[in-house]
């Protein structure tokens, strides 16, 4: 069998916290939580992915898996296999949806399908429904075979505008499935033949450790434990080291407003994830453009800066920034909101979709207006202040864990029953 995680634990905080998820949804939410939980209950779930850590939707399966054993519902998650060489081809694959060029030669190709092959053999056949995120094993439906089960395919990336001739391998295991997701209408693939398309977007936990409430002080003295001088205004962007969350154009940004404020300190955080072999390299060039810069600070969960430290950093902060360039949601937006503080982003993919009425002046498209908008909010903290809660009322209302369950499990209803 695939490994499975263990999220049994979690299930009895999130039962603990119940009535605080009560607190942050409407009534008419909470009730149809309840009954869709209670229509599923025979009904046995299995999500699939790549990798346990260090990515979006690891960050998401471990808080949504929890939710929905305490729902009642029977939901597993489960690892695919594979080894360093497959997922050089996954992260080609993952770029080219996006947009980049990526020459798919016959190796290559069976490689993909062979670990797939593979991880569908060890798949087992327990589950009703099979839950299959983003490229890397897109492919297991195909190689499960006949079963007496539903299949959807959940893409979390931004695939309008994808290469062509990774799409066009792809698009038939895809047209296999019951269902495809994807974030919002505008990122179906293009020519992709589907029995069912919805468009889900994701969602943060607000009782998790990365967005649970801190006080001000709390944060100020972790920062300072860092290194980081809480006295001066700090620029953070939390991302993994991918190109098209462009950390190298956040220094160019943060060089730019180091001209106009000089005092000004910049944090890249970033987690490396065991299916993202690039991010090391990127990583290595992001750490050579520091050296030197006592107001620049690169921390990585490899040096113990996990969750809680993100939640430091984002309260401690006075802007955030998260300048993707393409970008299928971006969790740090949802999270940075829910912490009332003021972010700078690109203007891509989902991002906008975050951002409350009245501040898009703040997504971006350029290094020079990143850095603009940066030097205007750090001269105006009445505006940060609004801005900030604005977009955390904006979050509340769509993008909290509970909202996003209640979504997938319609779905999973619409095809069961």
């Amino acid at each position: 069998m695939l490994p499975k995680m263990s999220v049994s634990r979690r299930c009895t905080a999130i039962l603990a916290n119940v009535q605080n998820y009560r607190m942050l949804m409407s009534d008419e939410l909470s009730e149809e939580l309840v009954t869709l939980a209670h229509d599923l209950r025979e009904v046995r779930i299995c999500h699939l992915n790549s990798t346990a850590f260090g990515g979006g939707v690891a960050e998401l399966l471990s808080r949504y898996l929890p939710m929905l054993q305490a729902l009642g519902i029977h939901a597993d998650w489960r690892l695919i296999h594979g080894q360093t060489e497959f997922f050089t081809v996954t992260k080609a694959f993952h770029n080219a949806l996006q947009g980049g060029h990526y020459a798919l030669g016959d190796k290559e190709q069976g490689l993909y399908l062979d670990v797939n092959e593979g991880s569908a053999k060890a798949l087992g056949n327990d589950y009703d429904v099979y839950i299959v995120h983003d490229p890397q094993p897109a492919a297991l439906r195909h190689f499960a075979g006949t079963r007496d089960a539903k299949w959807i395919w959940r893409c979390h990336i931004d695939s309008s505008s994808p290469d062509e001739q990774v799409s066009g391998f792809l698009r038939p295991y895809l047209e296999e499935y019951d269902a495809v997701v994807f974030t919002m209408p505008e990122f179906l693939l293009p020519g992709l033949r589907t029995h069912r398309a919805a468009f889900i977007a994701p969602a943060i936990d607000p009782l998790a450790t990365k967005n649970m409430a801190l006080s001000q002080d709390l944060c100020r003295r972790a920062v300072a434990d860092s290194g980081v001088d809480p006295s001066k205004p700090l620029l953070v962007q939390v991302s993994r080291f991918d190109p098209w969350k462009d950390p190298l154009g956040v220094i160019q940004a943060y060089r730019l407003v180091k001209k106009e404020i000089p005092d000004v300190q910049l944090a890249l955080i970033g987690a490396m994830a065991g299916d993202d072999p690039e991010g090391w390299e990127l990583l290595d060039r992001v750490e050579e453009e520091a050296a030197g810069d006592p107001n620049m600070f690169v921390f990585t969960n490899l040096a113990g800066v996990g969750s809680m430290e993100v939640n430091v950093f984002q309260r401690g902060c006075d802007v955030v920034i998260q300048k993707s360039l393409r970008e299928g949601f971006g969790l740090v937006v949802s999270e940075a909101f829910w912490k009332e503080k003021p972010v700078v982003a690109g203007h891509a993919g989902g991002i906008p979709m975050q951002c409350p009425e009245g501040f898009e002046a703040n997504l971006v498209h350029t290094v020079e207006a990143c850095a603009e908008r940066i030097v205007h909010l750090l001269a105006r903290p009445g505006e940060r202040g609004a801005f900030g809660r604005a977009g955390r009322e904006h979050v509340r209302k769509n993008f909290l864990l509970p909202r996003l369950v209640r979504d997938e499990l319609r779905l999973i209803k619409q095809l069961v029953c």
